[in-house]
């Protein structure tokens, strides 16, 4: 099974951000990684965890970074029995306050992958999404975690933005593999409801030549595409483990959890959260749905979907998919090989 703790405190809020994330709450750090403990010591008997059974590891949020290698600790101690031996433990970071001292500790405690969310390295780009770092310090704080010791290191970056143009997106690619990573996510700008781009639609401007342009220079740079937003000559174990649709612990406000036909949502406010971290909203999946869904994660991803999940007519339509060439067959699975396609295969193959 997968671990995700999600940790909602940040210094500054993206433009473009949807996620469960506050900047003005820092005062109830150190309450919320109790509340946090609580919760994970349910969890684990819930999710009847044995010793060794979490594979991977990932604390996301909001900025990870902003909360001291020492809060987190508690959690370390209580999650070592559980973590299987050579676990994939992920953080994510931002350049601006994953500081040197930040990094170190969390090495300590045995995180061994940093994910730093980058989205750039042009200034007018970061002020427009209203990121707190600047291209320096990415470049500092990267260079940093390698000196430390950090072997697996990601970075984000996003595209798709108004004002993009191809020399600036082969500039970020260019700086972004000057820097010691094995791992990078591009993202394309999205409007999400809630954030400050709602009101600015016209800020995102996704064109599918530039979508295909920016894979393809990723991927003669020598990173495989492994799902339709990364690309590595490292995998993400994490990331894999949900397109494999692998049961995960969410831990956190926001966070969501899987186990076999449930989905589990904690309570997304900070404070209610404190106050019961047990409290959950619960999804009942149907086969149906799950099916489904394997299905979108399959053909995302290098994961493919099993033939017999399928339907008989959704086979002989898979099958004419392979003749068309826009599908392949190998080992009793699909598999797809434009990821940007993705959803439009499978609504065809389930219409």
């Amino acid at each position: 099974m997968l671990l995700y703790i999600h940790i909602p405190f940040c210094d500054s809020k993206c433009s473009y951000c949807a996620f469960n994330s506050y900047v003005d709450k820092f005062h109830l750090k150190r309450d919320y990684m109790i509340a946090l403990e609580k919760q994970l010591r349910f969890e684990l008997q819930h999710f009847q965890a044995t010793h060794n059974s979490i594979e991977t590891l990932f604390i996301g949020g909001g900025t990870p970074s902003t909360v001291s290698p020492q809060l987190f600790k508690p959690l370390f101690e209580l999650l070592r029995p559980y973590l299987k031996e050579n676990a994939e433990i992920t953080s994510e970071a931002n350049p601006n306050s994953a500081t040197k001292e930040w990094l170190k500790g969390m090495y300590q405690l045995g995180v061994n992958r940093i994910s730093f969310g980058v989205q750039s390295f042009d200034e007018k780009k970061l002020k427009i999404l209203n990121r707190a770092h600047t291209p320096q310090m990415a470049r500092d704080a990267l260079q940093n975690a390698a000196q430390i010791g950090f072997k697996n290191l990601s970075l984000d970056l996003i595209y798709a933005t108004l004002g993009d143009t191809k020399e600036l997106l082969q500039k970020d690619i260019q700086e972004a593999f000057s820097l010691p990573i094995n791992h990078l996510s591009a993202y394309a700008l999205t409007i999400e409801e809630g954030t400050v781009f709602e009101k600015k639609p016209q800020m995102a401007k996704e064109q599918l030549e530039i979508t295909q342009w920016i894979f393809e220079t990723i991927e003669a740079r020598g990173f495989q595409q492994y799902e339709i937003s990364n690309f590595g000559s490292y995998h993400s174990l994490h990331n894999l483990g949900y397109w494999q649709y692998k049961d995960y612990i969410g831990a956190g406000a926001g966070a969501v959890g899987k186990l076999k036909n449930r989905r589990f949502y904690p309570n997304p406010k900070i404070e209610s959260y404190i106050q019961n971290p047990l409290q959950m909203r619960i999804e009942e999946l149907s086969d149906e749905d799950m099916r489904l869904e394997k299905m979108f994660l399959g053909f995302r991803s290098c994961v493919g979907v099993c033939k017999e999940i399928l339907k008989d007519e959704e086979k002989i339509r898979a099958s004419v998919l392979v003749k068309e060439k826009k599908l392949f067959f190998d080992n009793g699975k699909f598999y797809n090989p434009d990821y940007l396609l993705a959803d439009e295969l499978t609504l065809f193959l389930t219409s």
